[in-house]
């Protein structure tokens, strides 16, 4: 079994790092968390930059830089019964597949995909995430191997 290819809404398991963490000098991420693919661009070299948002259960503090996942969608993903938001206030970017991917709990080391978010809720992130790029208030970690 192979790592899927990286494609808008697919929800990964990964180290996120977050930018506070990042601006105390680390390089990897704390814990890991599912983080949804927003873009998928190639690179010179033919390689794939992916940009993902973290997944987190901590509520907002400016609910406008996140998007609550309703429970449905995490059902179907396999994930916790918790409340959870995808953060769009930050992103991090990365060559796929990178050595920050993880496999998911119990799985084998290919099993990095939760699976994909329905359209009609992309879409509503991804305009929420310009939203937030033209305001200026996003910012994203490039992160290195």
């Amino acid at each position: 079994m192979s790592i899927p290819a990286p494609i808008p809404g697919l929800v990964i398991r990964y180290s996120y790092l977050w930018h506070s963490e990042h601006l105390k000098g680390r390089e990897e991420g704390v814990k890991d968390r599912p983080c949804a693919v927003v873009l998928v661009t190639a690179t010179q070299a033919g390689g794939d930059l992916v940009t993902v948002l973290p997944v987190t259960h901590t509520p907002p503090a400016d609910a406008s830089l996140a998007l609550e996942i309703p429970g449905t969608v995490k059902q179907r993903l396999g994930l916790d019964g918790e409340r959870s938001w995808i953060v769009f206030a930050e992103a991090n970017r990365f060559l796929w597949p990178g050595p920050d991917l993880r496999p998911l709990p119990g799985q084998d080391v290919s099993s990095v995909a939760y699976g994909v978010l329905p359209p009609k809720f992309f879409e509503l992130l991804k305009t929420r995430l310009l939203q937030a790029v033209r305001a200026r208030r996003a910012r994203a970690v490039l992160r290195t191997d």
